[in-house]
């Protein structure tokens, strides 16, 4: 299995001179799309359907097991990542921390299967899956992960999003009206413009 993860790999990683718009592309794929991803479920949490805050508090529920069942991962078997190895080329830099599985295509793609899952959002949801692919493709690329790791993230965003539905009733009917609250006193208190930050959406 693991020459045919290294095999993948080598396949998959950028020559030592690769073209410019390429490299760019893969760069704004391996690190700036999750802070957008980021930066857009916070919109939708703000400026959104009032009755989609559960499906991204659901979401996020999904997001903190992943990270969980990751940290957990990594703790208990250390992969060292292609560099570490001396394998392909190197072209972002990254901390030689265990690679398996990829946090960043975990992120990814438990938000879209969660949004797919819900049936909420469903454009948003295959975009995500979509754009998963885009990062798990330049994260190997860019010769700090490996395609073993992809599949290993694809595993964990599967099942903690599958995790999260029979704590259905719980999200929607307790923790969400519980942030939601919290929220909405962060905003009163802080006086922030209504304008900004509507309180009263349906």
């Amino acid at each position: 299995m693991e020459a045919l993860n290294q095999h993948l790999f080598l396949l998959l990683n950028a020559p030592p001179d690769p073209p410019a718009g390429i490299l760019m592309l893969a760069r704004f794929l391996a690190d700036d799309v999750v802070v957008l991803v980021a930066a857009l479920v916070a919109a939708l949490w703000v400026w959104g359907r009032q009755d989609g805050r559960a499906v991204l508090v659901g979401a996020g529920c999904a997001l903190l097991t992943a990270a969980l069942v990751n940290a957990a991962i990594g703790a208990l078997w250390h992969h060292p990542r292609p560099f570490v190895i001396g394998l392909g080329n190197q072209l972002i830099p990254h901390a030689a921390d265990s690679s398996f599985p990829s946090d960043h295509a975990t992120f990814m793609w438990t938000i879209g299967i969660s949004l797919l899952l819900r049936g909420s959002w469903q454009r948003l949801g295959w975009g995500m899956m979509a754009f998963g692919m885009g990062v798990a493709w330049a994260r190997i690329y860019l010769g700090v992960h490996f395609p073993l790791d992809m599949a290993g993230a694809l595993l964990v965003s599967a099942t903690a999003s599958l995790l999260v539905i029979p704590a259905r009733p719980i999200v929607d009917g307790v923790l969400t009206p519980a942030i939601v609250r919290l929220y909405e006193g962060t905003v009163r208190l802080l006086h922030l413009p209504a304008v900004l930050f509507p309180l009263d959406r349906k």
